[in-house]
């Protein structure tokens, strides 16, 4: 019985996590406009650049948005 308990949690556990994973958010800054933005992938182009504190990771975009007035580049403009 417990067993089955176990597995059962387990596989429970398996499908939530990548759920989980899935609310990232970034602060990231367009090159050229020099402007501050939040969003919910990681940048993969040459366009914008992640500027968040050391790659920080938001769990919301509430989280993202009050970081960014910390970024130096982003509360300067």
């Amino acid at each position: 019985m417990k067993i089955k308990l176990v597995a059962a949690a387990a596989l429970a556990a398996s499908f939530t996590v990548p759920a989980f994973a899935a609310n990232q958010f970034y602060i990231v800054q367009d090159i050229k406009t020099k402007k501050c933005t939040v969003v919910d992938k990681k940048p993969t182009g040459s366009s914008m650049t992640v500027v968040s504190p050391a790659d920080a990771v938001y769990k919301t975009r509430t989280e993202a948005e009050t970081g960014m007035k910390t970024v130096k580049v982003c509360s300067s403009q």
